[in-house]
């Protein structure tokens, strides 16, 4: 399980990206599981309540997420990957190789093309 997730993660950087700047962020911390949206929020290092909420209702719409209510006291609610939503993770992954054998490359073309 992810513990927190910071903004200079190195996906940022990627050349490429799944959804808005936080959906491949969000699929990484929903593929173990449901997650409350306070979680989600604590994890995500950076994200706005408003961001967050716009990207899960985006996602739930395009069917990566399901939105669990629970009418508990207080209630609260939780998010799930989807099985469209979990496939994304062959995306992810990919970018993560390909990012462990090139960001030094990208990076190096960034600096010098600045």
């Amino acid at each position: 399980m992810v513990d927190r997730i910071d903004p200079a993660c190195p996906s940022a950087v990627f050349p490429f990206q799944v959804g808005g700047k936080w959906t491949g962020m969000i699929v990484v911390l929903l593929v173990d599981g449901p997650r409350r949206f306070t979680d989600l929020r604590d994890t995500l290092a950076g994200v706005t309540p408003k961001v967050l909420t716009e990207t899960l209702r985006a996602m739930q719409r395009d069917g990566l997420v399901l939105r669990r209510e629970f009418p508990a006291n207080p209630p609260h609610v939780e998010y799930e990957l989807t099985a469209l939503g979990a496939s994304l993770m062959e995306l992810i992954d990919a970018a993560r190789s390909w990012s462990d054998r090139h960001m030094p490359e990208l990076l190096a073309a960034r600096r010098a093309n600045a």
